[in-house]
């Protein structure tokens, strides 16, 4: 009998909603937010800076964040993003990365390299002016499609 009586609940609630309330819902769901930030790495931050996660973007424990740097302008005039971690090289041939941790409110974005790497010895076109735009996708939406998270206009298509 109970089982009789959750049918006809779940019956009832579908019909209640409108083909347009259900369109709705799954495309405010699957929204994907984002916001741009261009910062600067120096010694005095520690080759580091955390940015607030602005308050107008929902961001829920599930939520998956993500993060690519503008790494220049391609022949058609358009923007060339890659996602971090990013492992870059200097023109001797050292490594280091661009590399991030996000909590709920903050996202921080860090160079890295290995202690014996100064990172002060990075040119100023690697240390200054880097820009990112951070990325919050529903996690549900994530797993339940074919997007290919290090391909950013793949991403970009389904954030508003």
């Amino acid at each position: 009998m109970k089982r009789i009586l959750s049918f006809i609940f779940a019956i009832f609630l579908f019909n209640s909603c409108t083909t347009e309330e259900i369109i709705d819902v799954q495309n405010n769901f699957f929204a994907g937010q984002s916001f741009q930030r261009t910062v600067n790495f120096t010694s005095s931050n520690g080759y580091f800076t955390g940015l607030e996660i602005p308050l107008n973007i929902e961001l829920l424990d599930t939520d998956m964040v993500l993060v690519y740097r503008l790494v220049g302008i391609d022949n058609d005039g358009f923007n060339v993003w890659r996602p971090l971690p990013e492992i870059a090289y200097t023109e001797n041939g050292d490594e280091f990365q661009y590399n991030f941790d996000h909590n709920f409110d903050f996202v921080d974005l860090y160079l890295y390299a290995p202690p014996s790497f100064d990172l002060g010895s990075l040119s100023e076109l690697d240390r200054l002016d880097q820009t990112f735009r951070i990325v919050i996708l529903p996690v549900d939406f994530v797993n339940s499609s074919d997007i290919d998270l290090n391909d950013y206009d793949s991403v970009m298509e389904f954030v508003q």
